[in-house]
């Protein structure tokens, strides 16, 4: 597969999330698109690496989401946790910006590791 149609640019907020299933090669992936607070949007694991909960629900802070649950956060651009009690990254996701439709390609995630 390669990127598709995941959203249109107005519907994910500023400093905002908006989670979507997409399909991979492998199945569907959750997907959290994120508009940082620069206006950069961002396509990020909706799963926390940590607790397993849905991180589109947490909050957007400068270029980082905060899980819900135990506050863990990450970093946008990397995937990277960036806060407590998290110590995996996530995936991100190649985001194309088509005019205002949001293309995401599932079947590239960038993955740090650990020791990144």
């Amino acid at each position: 597969m390669s990127a598709q149609l995941a959203c249109l640019a107005q519907d994910v907020p500023v400093a905002g999330t908006l989670r979507v299933e997409l399909e991979s090669a492998t199945g569907t992936v959750d997907v959290a698109l994120v508009r940082a607070e620069d206006g950069v949007l961002h396509a990020i694991s909706d799963v926390c690496s940590h607790g397993a909960v849905s991180l589109s629900d947490g909050e957007v802070e400068g270029s980082t989401i905060e899980c819900w649950l135990h506050g863990s956060s990450f970093d946008l651009r990397t995937g990277a946790p960036t806060g407590l009690p998290a110590t995996r990254p996530v995936p991100v996701y190649p985001v194309t910006v088509d005019g205002e439709r949001i293309l995401v390609d599932v079947d590239a995630p960038h993955l740090i590791s650990k020791e990144n």
